[in-house]
């Protein structure tokens, strides 16, 4: 071979790319508040590569809490003479809590610990809340003493103890967007809302049980629109998800809160040796 077609051959090995150092999408690392807009937790290191080899699970549980919700406001508030849940009650056990469940499954593998747990405590809330709906269950008639369920869902005991559920759950939820505060904002108004409407909808069984019914209407009005409120923020949240996860170009706003706060992205080691 002559020398010309050597150093032909030995400028062609120079300029030609290095393959071993091309990074493959998945090996790729995002930014915390990229992070925080598709998983909805602030970004904190994991062992092992789940997060690059599985799909992102979040959108999937919103979906299904975000359509069991809306339902749920709509009937409440009354829309087109809706006045009863017993014609939907499978959202309470397979729209909302199977898509939940599997979005809890799938952020503890992944280890998102905040999306597991916000997935999961909705799940069995949906799932507590369809057995109510059950009317072959007889939770109600167990409130009569002739076995009627009209007349145990009407009674005091019934519907306090309803009531000291949702009032339980107000607190919950409250815990919960606490921490929200370091996540954005939609997320947050999300939590704000749907802890409201717990406490509006435990003060509406209460007045049921004091036989108020008037006020008792309002109050579930009321609750109704708190989680509808909660179904327009979860549809856009959603929106946003999704629309990261499909590398649409628009940026849309979600009100990033996590620069507000000390980087998460340490091991908890670290963070104690910091303290």
């Amino acid at each position: 071979m002559s020398n010309s077609r050597v150093e032909e051959i030995r400028e062609y090995d120079m300029e030609k790319p290095n393959l071993t150092h091309v990074q493959s999408v998945g090996q790729m690392t995002i930014s915390p508040e990229l992070f925080e807009k598709l998983y909805l937790t602030p970004k904190t290191p994991t062992a092992g590569d789940f997060r690059k080899r599985f799909a992102n699970p979040t959108p999937l549980g919103f979906v299904g809490f975000v359509i069991t919700d809306a339902t749920f406001a709509m009937i409440l508030m009354g829309w087109g003479g809706a006045n009863s849940l017993s014609g939907v009650a499978g959202m309470f056990f397979f729209t909302g809590p199977v898509l939940l469940l599997l979005s809890t499954i799938f952020e503890w593998v992944q280890g998102n610990f905040f999306p597991m747990m916000v997935c999961g405590i909705f799940a069995v809330f949906w799932l507590s809340f369809g057995v109510l709906q059950v009317p072959s269950w007889g939770l109600a008639a167990a409130y009569s003493a002739t076995g009627n369920s009209a007349e145990g869902a009407a009674s005091v005991g019934y519907n306090a103890a309803i009531a000291l559920y949702l009032l339980a759950w107000g607190f919950a939820l409250l815990t919960f967007f606490i921490f929200t505060l370091k996540t954005n904002a939609v997320f947050a108004m999300i939590f704000g809302f749907v802890t409201t409407a717990s406490f509006i909808l435990s003060a509406a069984y209460w007045r049921v049980a004091m036989e108020d019914y008037v006020t008792a209407m309002a109050l579930q009005k009321a609750g109704g629109a708190c989680l509808f409120v909660v179904a327009l923020l979860g549809w856009y949240i959603t929106f946003v998800m999704m629309a990261a996860e499909m590398r649409l170009t628009t940026k849309l706003p979600v009100g990033d809160l996590s620069h507000f706060w000390p980087s998460t992205d340490v091991t908890l080691n670290e963070m104690e040796k910091d303290v």
